[in-house]
């Protein structure tokens, strides 16, 4: 039995991966699409009359644009030969919807139209006619509640059915489109060229719907196009598509009016549609109260506070939680290092090789696995939590205009939250940027705010040495002051936005609809299900991979000597006069540079080269620690500049790396390094310039 190929799309937010995750079950993987950086998810299904490759395709709102995602979803309805295209649309909000259905519905005539949170929208009076919306499209057009498990057997069916049958070579979906006669003849005429030369697109459709991106300027799209076309038909398509942009500019369609007039002709017959197939109550008890609660939140002496108040508390359980299970699994680990000492013994190995795997890469690895999972457990579901209630737009809403007037643009508010909780995720979530130069400022700044592997020492400084309070108390202002820090973090996110704006990223910054989807109740199960295994055993999983060749070469810093000096110690007394300079010591210095695969060891291997051990250390309790840290010489000058450093320096070895993969271009990456780095230094030169000028 053959397999079929399907691929699902959609806008943002539509229900789009439960769809998809209701359909796969768990036998799905992802990875990034062939030749490009962006994540996609493939999935079987078992139909009831074959089998499904089911490709989940980047959230898109249209066809025509140029960001990453988006030429992904594009470039697979064009040349990627589908048995059938799934559309996801959100019943709630059809009209914005139907859009990007439209498209797909010229791209690939085998599309399958999947309306879905149907009971969300019957629970606010409205009604979809579904079987007039099919006799309009001319394509199979199914009803669904994905979250509830609703209509999915049908779906299956119209998907092998619409799979089974033989395509048109144009649906009525795509008869719905009118565009002026100057571009509807364009169109035909490179069309012709394009099923002629591109072996391919054999669907006219699908030739149409490529004529029209060549005609709206996709230059991307042009080369892949042009790239397969047939060596002996190249020329005379590329001379066919100049020809006729050259007679749209003569009859006034230059680039921007034409992408303009096509999206315009789309929410025009969007519209056409939904007033036939879609009654609605005048408004609903749900939609008032949701209007209530946004006109309320708008407002920035609400809105913001609460915000605050929504982060303080996500820091809070985080800090408050992460205690007991991290002492817990670091006690569990180190239990297991006398098992591995004696296998490893038992099996023959050297003395040295035993300690450098066991003392040097376990230990570390062990290190980084109890500090930095507890935390990432705890904050990625709540932060998921606050995705899937709809809290983050609101956010970016409340942030959008400060990074406008930082000249950046306001979607790079969300890819900051993603930072929270790791750096490394908050630069892949910048993908949602569609202008290049935004999306370059956002990747550069994103170290700027403090990563989950950065908590852990800040919280214990600020414990030891500016909050003496014990229990909730102490946590809740424990809370406060990583609060205030995270929002001098976004200040410092703004002016760095505006410097490079200002300099080396100069642009006028892009509009962009901010979409605000209606509030919802989370779904724990899959919300709990996504943050573990897309995030938090993702993010753990890199750490892992630098922590432990790592662990190997601070063993042997630890372990090596010349004459009767460490080599670790040697090292941190040649960088003790830069530490001084920035209010710290040298050992703190090489904890920094050391720590470069992880945040999460910085503090061990800061007490390892106090203490003069040759592995990592950990002293029971922060009285103990406070104690070591200010016989070395630690003062309030010494754990402020640690803090700030902490904050603003160089990002994690993961965060580097996927910078580059994400700019694929080294001075960039340098850049990302520097910029913070340079705003450390800068602040704790100040901070210790000022604290001698006070004698502190």
């Amino acid at each position: 039995m053959s397999v079929l190929r399907v691929a699902l799309c959609g806008n943002p937010n539509v229900g789009k991966s439960t769809v998809f995750n209701a359909l796969t079950g768990l036998r799905q993987h992802t990875g990034n699409w062939a030749g490009k950086t962006v994540d996609t998810a493939r999935g079987l299904v078992r139909g009831n009359t074959a089998d499904w490759t089911l490709t989940d395709l980047p959230g898109a709102y249209s066809l025509l644009s140029g960001s990453p995602e988006e030429m992904v979803a594009s470039d697979c309805l064009t040349f990627e030969a589908q048995d059938a295209v799934i559309v996801v649309c959100d019943a709630t909000c059809l009209e914005r919807n139907l859009n990007l259905a439209l498209q797909v519905a010229e791209a690939s005539p085998r599309m399958v139209l999947c309306v879905n949170m149907m009971d969300e929208a019957r629970s606010r009076g409205m009604d979809v006619d579904i079987e007039l919306l099919e006799r309009l499209l001319g394509l199979p057009v199914v009803g669904i509640a994905a979250r509830n498990r609703q209509g999915l057997d049908r779906l299956k069916q119209r998907v092998e059915e619409a799979a089974a049958a033989r395509a048109s070579a144009q649906t009525a979906a795509a008869l719905l489109l009118s565009y002026p006669k100057a571009v509807e003849q364009a169109q035909s005429v490179i069309a012709q060229q394009i099923q002629k030369a591109v072996p391919a697109i054999e669907s006219a459709g699908t030739a149409r719907f490529a004529a029209l991106r060549a005609m709206t300027g996709d230059d991307g799209f042009l080369a892949r196009l042009l790239s397969e076309a047939n060596a002996s038909d190249r020329n005379s398509l590329r001379n066919a598509i100049q020809e006729q942009k050259n007679a749209l500019e003569r009859s006034g369609f230059f680039r921007e009016k034409l992408a303009e007039t096509v999206v315009s002709e789309g929410y025009r017959a969007a519209g056409e549609l939904c007033r036939r197939v879609v009654r609605r109550p005048s408004q609903s008890s749900a939609d008032l109260r949701q209007l209530r609660i946004d006109r309320l939140l708008a407002r920035r002496h609400i809105g913001i506070p609460l915000m605050l108040a929504l982060l303080g508390l996500v820091l809070y359980l985080t800090i408050s939680g992460a205690n007991v299970p991290s002492a817990w699994l670091s006690e569990t680990l180190s239990g297991l290092e006398p098992r591995l000492f004696a296998w490893l013994l038992g099996l023959g190995a050297p003395q040295w090789l035993t300690e450098a795997l066991v003392s040097g890469v376990y230990r570390v690895t062990s290190w980084v696995v109890s500090v930095m999972l507890p935390p990432m457990a705890i904050f990625f579901p709540l932060f998921t939590l606050l995705e899937d209630l709809g809290f983050l737009p609101r956010v970016a809403f409340h942030l959008d205009r400060c990074f406008q007037r930082c000249r950046a643009c306001g979607k790079q508010a969300l890819c900051m939250c993603m930072g929270l909780g790791c750096n490394a995720v908050g630069v892949m979530g910048c993908r949602i940027i569609q202008s290049p130069r935004e999306r370059l400022i956002a990747i550069l700044t994103n170290a700027l705010v403090p990563c989950n592997g950065r908590f852990p020492t800040l919280i214990a400084l600020i414990s030891m040495f500016f909050v003496l309070v014990e229990g909730p108390v102490g946590s809740l202002a424990g809370a406060a002051m990583m609060l205030g820090l995270i929002v001098l973090c976004v200040g410092v996110t703004l002016g760095c936005s505006r410097l490079l704006s200002a300099t080396v990223l100069k642009g006028v910054p892009s509009a962009f609809a901010l979409e605000l989807p209606p509030f919802r109740r989370p779904k724990v199960g899959q919300v709990l299900i996504r943050s573990v295994l897309d995030r938090t055993l993702f993010v753990l999983g890199r750490a892992v991979t630098v922590a432990a060749p790592a662990g190997l070469v601070i063993w042997l810093l630890a372990n090596l000597r010349v004459g009767d000096t460490q080599l670790l110690r040697l090292l941190a007394d040649t960088l003790e006069p830069a530490g001084r300079f920035l209010g710290m010591d040298g050992v703190i210095l090489l904890a920094f540079i050391l720590g470069f695969p992880a945040n999460e060891i910085v503090l061990p291997i800061m007490l390892m080269t106090y203490l003069s051990q040759g592995t990592l250390v950990e002293v029971q309790g922060l009285d103990s620690l406070r104690a070591l840290l200010v016989a070395n010489g630690w003062t309030l000058t010494t754990a402020a500049c640690v803090a700030l450093f902490s904050l603003f320096h160089w990002p994690c070895s993961t965060t580097t790396l996927t910078v580059y993969k994400e700019t694929h271009s080294q001075k960039w990456t340098a850049v990302a390094v520097l910029l913070p780095t340079l705003t450390g230094v800068t602040l704790c030169a100040l901070v210790s310039a000022l604290s001698r000028l006070l004698g502190a």
